[in-house]
């Protein structure tokens, strides 16, 4: 009878766990969106403007479906914050969401720009 009283202790406190780390990953999700989401807004469009063009226009049309792209998705929103160092890997190890940030890019792995969208865009 001990040992189904621990086993049901056990499967509590590891519930317990799991929500704690769950509420941890969502607050991470709104700091994204609270937060991040507006810097790498305004990254873009000063980027859009920077690298405007006769060939690249980055009209208000561009603007729009670059914007709605790179923020439709919280891993995207955290892609381009990384890749335009808005924030760095170090900011993610000290503010303790290095792994929400994995299990964002996991999760969401379907929504990550490819690789060719990352060197056509380095370029």
């Amino acid at each position: 009878m001990e040992i189904i009283a621990i086993l049901a202790l056990l499967s509590l406190v590891w519930l317990m766990w799991q929500l704690v780390k769950a509420k941890r990953f969502t607050r991470f999700k709104q700091h994204i969106d609270s937060e991040l989401k507006a810097k790498v807004i305004a990254n873009i469009i000063a980027e859009l403007a920077i690298t405007r063009t006769e060939q690249q226009p980055n009209n208000d049309c561009h603007q729009a479906a670059t914007l709605l792209y790179w923020t439709q998705y919280k891993s995207r929103i955290l892609h381009a914050a990384l890749a335009r160092e808005i924030i760095d890997q170090q900011w993610l190890i000290d503010s303790g969401n290095l792994r929400n940030a994995q299990h964002l890019f996991f999760i969401e792995r379907q929504y990550l720009p490819s690789p060719s969208q990352n060197e056509d865009q380095a370029s």
